[in-house]
């Protein structure tokens, strides 16, 4: 038996509908784009959202709430993360990002405090919870917020 020897079940694969092949197809001459109009042109139809130059209605309902342009948005890491560095290492945005902790743009780092750490590191962060601050600290470890 060969690659070329294997055939699929008899029923189990449907043949493409081959439309624009002559009338006797029941396919041809326009091939189901009806007559005429921007949609039956090779290349034609619209954009999604047209609506045949009314104005769209992403356009018609009003803007709602506020965005703040100077809003800063800061990569979160859990005190659990903290375990995959060794004992007295530095864990600063450097080590992140190594590590893949942190990906992206950001404005900084936050460490929050779920979960445990048991080795003693020293963090530097853009901010920090009290309770992960804590959670460092008691295992000898030390905060630093830049």
């Amino acid at each position: 038996m060969r690659l070329s020897d294997l055939v699929p079940a008899k029923g189990q694969r449907k043949a493409r509908k081959r439309i624009g092949r002559g009338v006797a197809s029941g396919w041809g001459k326009t091939a189901g784009r009806g007559n005429k109009g921007q949609n039956c042109r090779s290349g034609g139809g619209v954009r999604p959202g047209y609506e045949g130059g009314q104005m769209p209605i992403h356009r018609r309902l009003p803007k709602r709430g506020f965005k703040n342009p100077f809003k800063k948005s800061f990569a979160i890491i859990n005190v659990r993360e903290l375990n995959r560095f060794d004992e007295g290492s530095v864990v600063d945005e450097v080590a992140l990002i190594q590590m893949g902790l942190v990906k992206g743009d950001r404005d900084g780092i936050k460490l929050l405090g779920e979960g445990t750490i048991g080795t003693p590191v020293t963090v530097r962060v853009n901010k920090i919870s009290e309770s992960a601050r804590k959670k460092i600290e008691t295992v000898g470890g030390k905060v630093e917020v830049i």
